[in-house]
């Protein structure tokens, strides 16, 4: 691949079924398939709908998707501003190590700066190493003092009703 050949893009409507197969893929990668229990037209909705809760940027080399990048917007209290939260960053292992993920993060990096926004942040799995190091390649710190809190399923309903799990 040369980089002539990468296109970065926001990822429309028409992008949803391949989006939702790298989505798969990356799961698939993580060792969660298993937790994969949205659909693409979910997605869709919450992507393209009324009211869009995440946008994706799509990585394309000789117009063949490799990759994307899911995020959203969340806000810092202590800078008092928005903040861009990427919820996935994926490439297809066999386009892996040629500058795309970097090209991603950078793209959405540039979103950031441009929306004003104080912080670019993103969760690693633990075991995941080649990321790790990825990441603090490319100026990422690791806040290993931070867990991240998750309540799904009957817990959220439980906790949304007032009821104790």
């Amino acid at each position: 691949m040369s980089v002539d050949e990468l296109n970065l893009r926001p990822a429309t409507s028409a992008d949803v079924a391949v989006l939702f197969e790298l989505i798969k893929a990356l799961a698939e990668y993580e060792k969660l398939s298993h937790a994969v229990t949205g659909n693409a037209a979910s997605l869709e909705a919450h992507l393209f709908g009324d009211i869009p809760y995440a946008e994706a940027i799509i990585a394309e080399v000789a117009s063949q998707p490799v990759g994307f990048s899911l995020f959203f917007h969340n806000y810092s209290t202590f800078l008092t501003q928005p903040g861009i939260y990427i919820e996935d960053l994926f490439v297809l292992p066999e386009y892996r190590g040629q500058g795309i993920g970097k090209k991603l993060v950078t793209y959405v990096a540039q979103l950031a700066i441009s929306r004003n926004c104080g912080r670019l942040e993103w969760s690693v799995l633990d075991w995941n190493e080649p990321a790790i190091g990825f990441y603090k390649r490319i100026g990422a710190s690791i806040l290993d003092e931070w867990r991240i809190c998750r309540v799904t399923g009957d817990s959220l309903s439980s906790l949304a009703s007032g009821l104790e799990s």
